[in-house]
């Protein structure tokens, strides 16, 4: 694998989603497609927790302490425990891009480092600092296209129109 690709490809989706997020009316960034799913608000309060607690974190302590668990957590209980919808939008975009180019930074900075160092998973097996770099990305990719869904749907219900002449979604 090519860690360097794989940073190189965290630094270019910082700037993704800071052109897919900014400048969001509040009436979009709060909508949701249904009730049990997330608005563009909840998502972006995700995504900045996930970059100060997940991954960075699991590889980190897959350096510091290999063969051992990292701390477990309940990021879908964030969102109701943290109160992801009632946050300040503006405040936790920039958090979670100042939190990005922190990621970077350290990420860049590393010097040989024990992307093999691994714990065994309950039900995943071994999984090694390494799998939590891709996972990193993939997480990115996966929330893209989440907001991506999310802003054509909103589209499509407040446009009222068929959309079908853009194409298929």
């Amino acid at each position: 694998m090519d860690h360097s690709a794989i940073i190189s490809e965290l630094a270019r989706n910082r700037l993704v989603f800071e052109k897919l997020l900014s400048k969001k009316p509040k009436a979009t960034y709060l909508w949701k497609p249904s009730k049990e799913q997330w608005c563009v608000l909840e998502i972006v309060c995700h995504l900045l927790d996930e970059e100060r607690e997940d991954f960075k974190s699991r590889i980190r302590h897959l350096f510091e302490h290999p063969n051992t668990p990292p701390p477990a957590f309940d990021q879908v209980a964030w969102v109701t425990e943290r109160k992801y919808v009632e946050q300040n939008y503006e405040e936790k975009l920039y958090e979670f891009l100042d939190e990005r180019d922190k990621s970077i930074i350290w990420l860049q900075s590393l010097e040989n480092p024990a992307w093999m160092n691994a714990y065994k998973h309950p039900k995943l097996g071994k999984v090694t600092a390494e799998c939590f770099l891709a996972n990193w990305l993939a997480h990115d990719y996966l929330h893209i296209r989440q907001v991506d869904r999310i802003n054509y749907r909103h589209l499509q219900e407040s446009s009222q129109h068929p959309l079908d002449y853009a194409g298929k979604w």
